[in-house]
C-alpha cells in the first residue's frame, strides 16, 4: 500500500506529531517528492529551521513506527529524510519529554532520573531514523560509542563529536541558544554531533540516555 502526498501538509501542524494513532495493521510506504517544512515547539530549546535537501527527491518513508504510547513518528522520519534536521532535533527532545512521563511534560525537559521511564521500543524507533537517514552518522548509539571513545571524559567527548569551539585560543560549548553554532548537515557534521541533549542542567541526563538498556544488544536495529 502506497500514499501520495506532500510533506509539506503532513507537518502542517507540530501539535499533530504528538497525537496518539492506532496501530497501522499493514505495511505501508509514503512517498514524498517535496522537502518537509515544520516549525517545532518553541520551548527554549535551539532555533529549530535547517534548509531542507534540495537534492531529495522521491523519498521513501516508513510508516510501520512502532511506539509503547501511541506516538506518531512519521514527521520525524519525513524530517530526517529530506534534510530538515533543526526540526527533527527538536522533534527528538520534544518526544523524550513525553515519553518520560507527566511531569516532564509539565515541566517541560527530563530529570535524568526519568530517562528510565522512556519506552525501549519508542527509543529504538527514534534511533533506527536517525541512524538510517544519517547513514549512521547521528543517533544515541553513535554518540555511545564516541563517548567510550572518549573513556567517558565528558569534555573530550563534547570535543569529538563538535559540540564545541573555539574563541582564539579558548575552547568552549557551542551556543544553542539564538543563533545556533551547531551543524544541521549529514555531510559537514562530525559523527555523533546529533541529536543534541542539553547539558545546561548538567550532564546526567545525557549520560543516562546513553545508558539506557535498549542499548544493551542490538534489538533495537531490527526493523518491525
Amino acid at each position: 500500500m502506497r500514499l501520495l502526498i506532500t510533506a509539506l501538509s503532513l507537518l502542517a501542524s507540530s501539535t499533530w506529531a504528538f497525537v496518539p494513532i492506532s496501530p497501522m495493521s499493514h505495511r505501508q510506504t509514503v512517498l514524498f517528492s517535496e522537502a518537509a517544512a515544520a516549525t517545532m515547539a518553541d520551548s527554549g530549546k535551539p532555533p529549530a529551521h535547517a534548509e531542507a535537501d534540495s537534492n531529495v527527491n522521491d523519498v521513501e518513508i516508513p510508516t510501520v513506527l512502532p511506539s509503547d504510547v501511541g506516538m506518531d513518528y512519521v514527521p520525524l522520519a519525513t524530517m530526517l529524510a529530506t534534510g530538515q534536521l533543526a526540526e527533527a532535533d527538536q522533534f527528538t527532545r520534544d518526544a523524550l519529554i513525553v515519553l518520560a512521563g507527566s511531569k516532564a511534560k509539565g515541566r517541560d525537559f527530563v530529570y535524568f532520573t526519568e530517562v528510565k521511564n522512556i519506552p525501549s521500543t519508542d527509543l529504538a524507533t527514534i534511533e533506527r531514523l536517525w541512524t538510517k537517514f544519517s547513514g549512521g552518522k547521528f543517533g544515541y548509539t553513535v554518540q555511545k560509542k564516541k563517548y567510550r571513545q572518549s573513556k567517558e571524559n565528558f569534555e573530550a567527548f563534547c570535543t569529538k563529536i563538535g559540540w564545541t569551539t573555539k574563541d582564539g585560543e579558548v575552547e568552549r560549548k557551542k551556543r544553542w541558544f539564538g543563533a545556533s553554532e551547531f551543524i544541521y548537515d549529514v555531510k559537514k557534521a562530525p559523527e555523533g554531533h546529533l541529536p543534541l541533549t542539553s547539558a545546561l542542567r548538567g550532564t546526567s541526563l545525557i549520560k543516562e540516555l546513553l545508558k539506557h538498556p535498549v542499548w544493551d544488544n542490538d534489538d533495537w536495529m531490527k526493523e518491525p
